[in-house]
């Protein structure tokens, strides 16, 4: 099974930004790849996905404030946040779309007011 490492998550002010990264231990060449988020209370929920050649999608809640993107020759997925907001705040996930799917261990983003 495939190991997603995420990072690049931390503390930052309303309307600021972050970049999470997701590197995983093999190709992604031919994977699709997502990012996916649980706030507290609430159930995992779709952000955001890019498939292996190149078509992304993304959620209602964050179209036009994140933009994810690909480096196959890294083996990394990374999500670009800005105009961050508190409703942000959440776990973010790698997500590794094909079978057996794959989830990273997770990087806390924290959005305050």
């Amino acid at each position: 099974q495939v190991q997603l490492v995420e990072s690049g998550g931390g503390l930052v002010q309303a309307g600021g930004s972050l970049r999470l990264s997701c590197t995983a231990s093999r190709s992604i060449f031919s994977i699709n790849m997502g990012w996916f988020r649980q706030a507290p209370g609430k159930q995992r929920e779709f952000m955001a996905v890019i498939s292996s050649g190149g078509t992304t999608n993304y959620a209602d809640s964050v179209k036009g404030r994140f933009t994810i993107s690909r480096d196959n020759a890294k083996n990394t997925v990374y999500l670009q946040m800005n105009s961050l907001k508190p409703e942000d705040t959440a776990v973010y996930y790698c997500w590794w779309g094909t079978a057996p799917i794959s989830w990273g261990q997770g990087t806390q983003v924290t959005v305050s007011s």
